[in-house]
């Protein structure tokens, strides 16, 4: 069994959130012993029975806590049943027990005005395996083709392909629009298309609204479904100005590089060296964003870029000020134009450290920028967090 790196609360409650298939449920079960009770609300008759009278979780839940003395309760897919969030709020309140919800989406709940507990729960998000949690047997070159989704992983190469052609065709096609989530399917399709092929480059969304024959505001409320449903994540400029950040163009990223290449139908080969170096990027952007979550910093991070594109692919910003820079390339030997970026960001800010994650064989330094291997890169993360 793998050990996840998510760090849950013993006792107070938790709203757990994470893509479908990533192993919300797994992880709890690992980590429930005894004194609890369990529903899952993808199961039919679960969701008929509290679909229709949600009062009835909290009646059979006072007799489990005052009968079977349960001190934990473990809801799963919450976001299906957003009512029995005030039941369980009553019962937070008068029986002061442990709830353990988790879902793959909080967009029904946030956007559907559902109790969400003030304050009772904190919240917690699941993600794809990371390097270390699979680092003894760890392979880039299959995780940059297959990602790293823990129903995947460790399959053979045809029930890679399978998977992850069923996860997108059925979920991020159908289920998505099954929810009501979006009501244009053949819309919501080509954008996601695009999406995925220009993963890691700058967000125009007039451009993307053109080619899917969409508006504008359709395209930015497609983008906010993605992140709701965390099945993407963006990277937003580096501004000191809040408002020029938020006017600035994002760049945009699956959560996983198997659904990536899923999407685009690039599961049948290894990629060539183009799509392999965006790939790369995406894999040490997931990483550090995954990481940030599971340490729960107040750390943030960003692209730079100046209005004459002189570019450095991720900087980490924490408290205002920009702790890190790091450029990306999957390359084994790096020079030349490799650090023009870096010489318009050290103008800039002369006082942040710099970093380029690659594959050497080892770390070294060219000037004051140091070359790092990206496992090594990976280990100083956290330092940074």
């Amino acid at each position: 069994m793998i050990k996840r790196w998510l760090k849950l609360p013993k006792k107070t409650s938790f709203f757990l959130f994470g893509p479908r298939q990533t192993g919300k449920s797994t992880l709890i079960a690992e980590t429930l012993k005894s004194d609890f009770w369990s529903i899952n609300l993808l199961l039919n008759e679960a969701f008929s029975k509290y679909s229709k009278y949600p009062e009835l979780f909290r009646k059979e839940a006072i007799k489990k806590i005052e009968n079977e003395q349960t001190r934990t309760i473990f809801v799963d897919e919450i976001q299906r049943v957003p009512a029995l969030l005030n039941e369980i709020q009553f019962l937070m309140d008068q029986k002061k027990i442990q709830f353990i919800l988790t879902g793959s989406s909080a967009r029904k709940l946030k956007k559907g005005g559902a109790n969400l507990l003030g304050g009772r729960a904190v919240e917690r998000f699941l993600f794809p395996f990371i390097y270390f949690e699979i680092e003894q047997n760890f392979e880039l070159e299959d995780i940059l083709r297959f990602g790293s989704l823990p129903s995947v992983y460790g399959k053979n190469e045809q029930e890679k392909t399978d998977l992850l052609k069923a996860y997108t065709d059925t979920y991020l096609r159908e289920e998505i629009q099954a929810e009501g989530i979006v009501r244009n399917l053949g819309g919501f399709s080509r954008f996601l298309d695009i999406v995925a092929s220009q993963f890691g480059e700058l967000v125009s969304f007039s451009n993307i609204g053109r080619e899917c024959q969409l508006p504008n505001r359709t395209i930015q409320s497609y983008y906010e479904i993605l992140e709701d449903t965390l099945i993407g994540f963006r990277l937003d400029p580096w501004r000191k100005s809040l408002r020029k950040r938020l006017s600035g163009h994002p760049k945009f990223y699956l959560f996983d590089l198997g659904v990536t290449n899923a999407v685009n139908r690039h599961l049948g080969d290894p990629p060539d060296n183009i799509l392999r170096g965006r790939l790369f990027e995406q894999f040490i952007v997931a990483e550090t964003y995954r990481l940030l979550k599971y340490f729960q910093s107040e750390a943030r991070i960003f692209y730079w870029r100046t209005n004459t594109g002189a570019e450095i692919d991720l900087v980490i910003e924490k408290q205002g000020e920009l702790r890190a820079a790091f450029e990306i390339k999957a390359k084994k030997e790096i020079g030349g134009n490799d650090f023009s970026g870096f010489r318009s960001f050290c103008a800039d800010n002369p006082n942040v450290p710099c970093f380029f994650v690659c594959e050497v064989d080892e770390p070294y330094r060219e000037g004051t920028i140091e070359i790092l291997p990206w496992a090594k890169f990976l280990k100083l993360l956290p330092d940074f967090l």
